[in-house]
């Protein structure tokens, strides 16, 4: 058992909440049960060592369990190390260092997505994890980040996927004209998601392959982003609210088009 909380080991694992520390090695830290079991499940090629302390080797015996028949070397801590290991003050017993799952554009585009969800100048956390757990739930083809927005390993993002992170291709760091060109040439309609759109959510034409844009947190869409879209698409407010933020307006734009999607593969039999 690991219990010395201020090992070179625990140092390093700890590092890797800083995003220099995760790119110049490669690996990055998901924390607690929910994110551990998705890896393992999901992903067990890209876990390099699973943590876990007293009470949860334990309470997640099957899930230790399937981690070392997929190979996944596993190790017994302290939970005062573990705490140490990780970036939130209760990590629930389990923490996983995994290598990054990113794929290329050319292998998510492969796969003919139906829709998909770019997200450029998204620098909050929260909302780009949100986003993509949104975007696992509703069946999207793939997540695209730009090199502008924030790092998906940070731990605050991982956390907020809530494992979702391990479910769908990511595709990272691409400028974001580039990310639309390419998906122009690929046959998807680009849709900006923005307040000031002509186009209603409800008239957008959804049962296209199409990709949806989404912008940052507080100003929204760059201009050039905006008018490099097809059409600019608003969420109708029926209420008095001003407005959603980016997860809400996400999580609904994704889900109308899972709904419209839906809707014409049972057309087509």
């Amino acid at each position: 058992m690991l219990t010395n909380p201020r090992s070179d080991r625990v140092r390093s694992v700890r590092a890797l909440s800083r995003r220099s520390v995760r790119q110049r090695q490669g690996l990055f830290l998901a924390e607690g049960p929910q994110a551990v079991r998705e890896a393992v499940t999901h992903r067990p090629d890209v876990v390099r060592d699973l943590y876990a302390d007293d009470t949860a080797a334990e309470r997640y015996a099957d899930l230790l369990a399937a981690a070392r028949d997929a190979g996944v070397p596993t190790h017994d801590v302290s939970s005062e190390v573990l705490a140490a290991m990780c970036d939130t003050r209760q990590p629930q017993g389990l923490a996983a260092v995994c290598r990054p799952l990113d794929v290329d554009l050319d292998a998510a585009l492969a796969a003919r997505p139906d829709f998909v969800v770019v997200l450029t100048h998204v620098r909050d956390p929260g909302n780009a994890g949100t986003v993509i757990r949104g975007a696992d739930a509703s069946g999207a083809g793939a997540v695209l980040v730009s090199d502008a927005s924030v790092d998906v390993y940070n731990p605050k993002v991982v956390r907020s996927t809530a494992g979702s992170l391990f479910h769908l291709p990511l595709v990272l760091g691409a400028p974001v004209d580039e990310l639309l060109s390419r998906l122009r040439a690929a046959g998807l309609l680009l849709l900006a998601a923005d307040g000031s759109g002509d186009q209603l959510l409800t008239d957008a034409p959804l049962e296209r392959r199409h990709a949806w844009v989404m912008g940052n947190e507080a100003w929204g869409l760059p201009p050039q982003v905006r008018d490099g879209c097809d059409q600019v698409v608003r969420v109708p407010i029926y209420g008095l609210a001003e407005s959603l933020n980016l997860a809400m307006a996400a999580t609904v734009c994704l889900y109308a088009s899972a709904g419209a999607r839906a809707s014409a593969t049972q057309l087509s039999r």
